[in-house]
């Protein structure tokens, strides 16, 4: 017992399995032999229905007996596999000539099962006689089936290419198929062509064969991808639905999809089509229905008044599988082994098969031709003697001994002499004989015409040309699929996906964003929004779901946000930090935002730093695809960082823009002076700075304007803009705090006020104070302004708000 049992790796006996795994199913299950198209399962089908007489001319018969038959005679496998692939050989929206016929229920392009194969009746279809006919002329190869009880083919003969004709899909081990339908005819036509002009090009055969052409129809796009596949076996293109727009009596119109995409699932096409528009992630659709019934497929889209129907069908084509990606992986056996193979090799290969069948039909054609030729000389020569004959055999003791007789005396063959002693006497008649001689004249010339074809390869050629045109001729259809020579580029306008709606944006100085439905802003009031303590409101805006907010940060960078990516949060909430949408680093804060509908040339953003440089940058160079990471917006020098953005209009002549620093120096000049640079770019100097002195506020001002100023005592400022002084960009400025020599006032915030601007608020680490800014009356040019905080109790002042 012991010598029986062996030691060995675990490693070399799974992979000695798994090798001899693999083996099996990808030359025994899964991939199609590139010479009938067909897996091993699919031709055991076929050739057990062809044997047990269930054929198109028949009636059909209970598909649970062909099943019965092939689990017991050929395939060893579970009933559902071989009933599954019965099923996938009758569904018209699988192949593009269906090779079984089916009475009932075989599932639906809905993915619904089929009935159970005791309610389903099957038979051949015509069109599966050409790749079974002349199986029986020892035209291929037979050998045991799995219990050496019965013969099975290798291989069918396949009168036409049925690998190109209706595909295949599969899966093994380390290899898998995926080879398109395609139109018979043409497919005939570009093989006609191959035998006759060996050298072809693929080019010269796409003249022929266009493309794929799929059961379900639909619009092929890329001729490059399907160049490449016939080249070399791989290759992509695009397949999309057929549709058209309807107008309803109501005035507004629907998308109708008369063919969807190959091989895709129309009930979970249309569900997630109906998914989008009940998500509003695309605005437009009123209604989905599939109102397919009995004359064809069609899904209808209603759609809402005044509604782009391109705009809502590229989105869908996008974002469904209106549109999918086919990839040609045209793997197949040949001679024994998996196989790349470009569309060249594929028809040489089916060819080649085609040269062997036929030539083995017409050899054993030729034999049994003539046989019979010996027969029917046999026959003439005994009745040229008859009267002897017949005496002969009257004169023998049985069947066998009248045989060896007419051998010994007449020089009959054994298979001459077996003929003559079973000849009926009707036979003897004079009208037979001329038949014989007719029949012997008819076999002369057919053993010539078979000789000529085994002899000259041309002839056996023409006869798989005739043979091919006639089937094409039985069988051909139109084109189902239209080919487009480039893939569509698919463009989506916003107002699809984004409904159009307008409510309030509101950003904080600590970096909290939100949008909010105009009816909880109405409810609560302007004053009662969400803030964290020591927090203040930035920006309030009226703006569309449809807009794009640009944030700024101290970094010189910026987020692109879509409006109606913002969260949607009551006006009492406190909103979301903007990190939460687009990742910043933790030292990085929020110092404007402006919200934008159209990125044009019209107006620009201004960007200025602490240290004096200033930048002004066309608005169109801000419009970006990327909203998962900061943008740069200027470019910032080590030490520096931005505190002031500006968007202004590039048509207004005559904008002034003002800088106030930390030592109370303030310059104004015209935007005119400032050059468009670049997003990258670090722009110009702005002002002339002191030593130790740096930029508090940049911004525009006009006539109307006044700026109010907080110093580091507490102390308030407002001027009016006639105090201003224009000059030229980067000089020094003027002084507008009265130098002390004790603790002298030093600018820490500033902000310009306008004249719907009513109230200010002062915040510092601790503590909050708000205000009347008419309360603030206008001051001089070297005052310090009015004492309003006491800097012991309130703290150092960290910034001023006014609203």
């Amino acid at each position: 017992m012991s010598e029986i049992i062996q030691n060995l790796p675990l490693e070399d006996v799974i992979g000695d399995r798994f090798g001899r795994y693999s083996k099996y199913i990808i030359q025994e299950r899964a991939l199609p032999d590139v010479r009938d198209g067909l897996k091993p399962v699919q031709r055991r089908i076929l050739y057990s229905m062809y044997s047990n007489g269930n054929t198109y001319d028949k009636h059909f018969r209970k598909s649970a007996k062909t099943v019965g038959d092939v689990i017991g005679q050929l395939h060893p496998h579970g009933d559902s596999s071989v009933y599954d692939a019965m099923v996938r050989l009758s569904q018209d929206w699988k192949l593009r000539h269906v090779l079984v016929e089916m009475h009932g229920n075989n599932g639906s392009i809905d993915n619904d099962p089929p009935a159970a194969m005791r309610y389903t009746e099957a038979k051949l279809s015509q069109l599966s006689e050409q790749i079974l006919r002349d199986i029986h002329k020892d035209t291929v190869d037979f050998v045991p089936n799995y219990d050496d009880t019965e013969m099975e083919p290798m291989v069918l003969p396949a009168r036409f290419p049925n690998l190109l004709v209706n595909g295949s899909t599969g899966i093994s081990a380390g290899y898998a198929t995926d080879i398109p339908p395609h139109n018979l005819a043409e497919v005939i036509t570009a093989t006609l062509k191959y035998i006759d002009h060996p050298n072809i090009t693929v080019n010269q055969l796409m003249k022929h064969i266009k493309g794929p052409d799929f059961p379900t129809g639909g619009i092929v796009q890329g001729i490059d991808g399907i160049k490449k596949a016939y080249e070399t076996g791989k290759g992509k293109v695009v397949v999309r639905a057929k549709t058209e727009t309807e107008t309803l009596r109501n005035g507004r119109h629907q998308i109708v999809v008369t063919e969807i995409p190959y091989e895709v699932n129309k009930s979970s096409l249309v569900k997630k089509i109906d998914e989008l528009r009940a998500d509003k992630k695309v605005d437009g659709i009123v209604e989905v229905r599939d109102e397919t019934d009995r004359s064809g497929l069609r899904i209808a889209i209603e759609l809402k008044k005044d509604v782009n129907a391109t705009s809502v069908l590229n989105f869908l084509f996008k974002n469904t599988d209106l549109q999918v990606a086919y990839n040609f992986n045209m793997v197949a056996i040949r001679e024994g082994r998996p196989q790349l193979m470009g569309i060249k090799s594929i028809i040489d290969s089916y060819l080649n098969h085609q040269i062997e069948v036929v030539s083995r039909r017409t050899r054993y054609d030729l034999k049994h031709t003539e046989e019979r030729m010996h027969i029917v000389e046999g026959l003439m020569k005994a009745l040229s003697i008859l009267d002897e004959v017949i005496a002969l055999i009257r004169n023998s003791k049985n069947k066998r001994d009248a045989k060896d007789n007419l051998v010994e005396k007449y020089d009959f063959t054994e298979a001459q002499a077996e003929a003559i002693v079973m000849l009926q006497l009707y036979r003897l008649t004079n009208t037979d004989i001329v038949a014989l001689q007719e029949e012997h004249a008819e076999l002369k010339e057919k053993i010539d015409a078979l000789r000529h074809i085994l002899d000259h390869h041309d002839a056996l050629l023409n006869v798989i040309k005739e043979e091919l045109t006639a089937i094409k001729k039985q069988f051909k259809s139109p084109r189902l699929s239209v080919i487009e020579e480039k893939i569509a580029e698919i463009k989506i306008d916003k107002e699809v996906i984004v409904p159009s709606e307008t409510v309030m944006l509101s950003m904080t100085q600590e970096g909290y964003i939100k949008r909010t439905s105009l009816r909880s802003f109405n409810a609560s009031g302007k004053d009662e929004i969400g803030l964290k303590e020591q927090d203040g409101v930035l920006k309030i805006l009226e703006v569309n779901t449809q807009d794009n907010a640009l944030v700024f940060t101290n970094k010189g960078r910026y987020l692109f946000i879509p409006v109606h990516k913002i969260a949607d949060i009551k006006w009492k909430d406190l909103g979301q930090h903007v990190s939460q949408i687009v990742p910043i680093d933790e030292d990085e804060r929020v110092i404007d935002c402006y919200v934008v509908s159209e990125f044009d040339d019209q107006s620009a953003i201004i960007t200025a730093t602490r240290q004096g440089m200033i930048k002004k940058s066309l608005l169109s160079g801000f419009k970006s695809t990327r909203t998962n990471k900061p943008l740069v917006a200027a470019k910032i020098k080590d030490g520096d960082e931005l505190i002031s953005v500006m968007h202004v209009s590039t048509k207004i002549p005559s904008q002034l823009l003002t800088f106030l620093t930390f030592k109370g120096m303030s310059l104004t000049y015209a935007l005119e002076e400032l050059p468009d640079t670049g997003l990258r770019a670090a722009g110009v100097k702005g002002i002339n700075l002191k030593n130790d002195d740096h930029v508090v506020m940049v911004n525009t001002v006009s006539p109307q304007d006044t700026i109010l100023i907080a110093t580091q005592r507490g102390s308030l400022k407002r001027i009016a803009f006639k105090v201003l002084q224009q000059a030229k960009r980067a000089q020094r400025g003027i002084t507008l705090l009265k130098e002390l020599k004790k603790q002298p006032h030093r600018i820490v915030s500033a902000r310009v006020c306008q004249p719907d601007q009513s109230r200010y608020k002062l915040i510092s680490q601790n503590d909050t104070f708000e205000g009347e800014i008419k309360d603030i009356h206008l001051s001089e040019q070297y005052t310090n302004g009015s004492f309003v905080v006491d800097t012991t109790v309130f703290g150092e002042i960290e910034n001023l708000f006014v609203e």
